[in-house]
């Protein structure tokens, strides 16, 4: 845990401080920490409702989670058009007046093969760019409790006690 100086701080921000402005009292290296502080200071009775929690030199981390082919893709296809079948078929269903049962699996199934068409041709129009799947997330190198300036130095004489 890093506590500024009330002459300067980690984040840019001076000693002049505008009424109203917030300050940085505190950073740390992940999110959990600066949850932990806000909690102590919510625990000690601080007015937590003028913290915030600002994450810093931010990333984007995208993991790759596997190769997507044809076939795979068509599955997928498949998939989303099962349920879309689905869905039709349960209003078809409910105003069939018989058979509503056949009407659904129907549904459902040509659901199912238009969607692997349409998730097979897709795919193959790519061209072979992208051909993986991932997952996106966002990262900040350092997390900042911040608070309205006027209970900055109450917030930090707080902090001092947090283990």
């Amino acid at each position: 845990m890093t506590i500024p100086t009330p002459s300067g701080d980690s984040l840019g921000l001076g000693a002049g401080v505008t009424p109203g402005a917030t300050v940085p009292v505190a950073t740390y290296p992940d999110y959990a920490s600066a949850q932990r502080a806000v909690d102590f200071l919510s625990d000690n009775q601080f007015p937590v409702e003028r913290t915030a929690i600002v994450g810093t030199d931010l990333r984007l981390v995208e993991k790759v989670l596997g190769r997507v082919t044809v076939a795979r893709s068509a599955l997928n296809g498949a998939a989303g058009g099962a349920w879309f079948g689905l869905f039709i078929g349960l209003l078809f269903g409910i105003f069939s007046d018989r058979g509503w049962l056949g009407v659904l699996l129907f549904a459902v199934l040509i659901g199912a093969v238009w969607g692997a068409i349409f998730g097979a041709i897709a795919h193959a129009m790519t061209g072979g760019r992208r051909d993986f799947s991932s997952a996106s997330t966002l990262t900040a190198g350092q997390y900042a409790v911040t608070v309205d300036a006027d209970v900055a130095e109450q917030a930090r004489q707080a902090l001092t006690r947090l283990v």
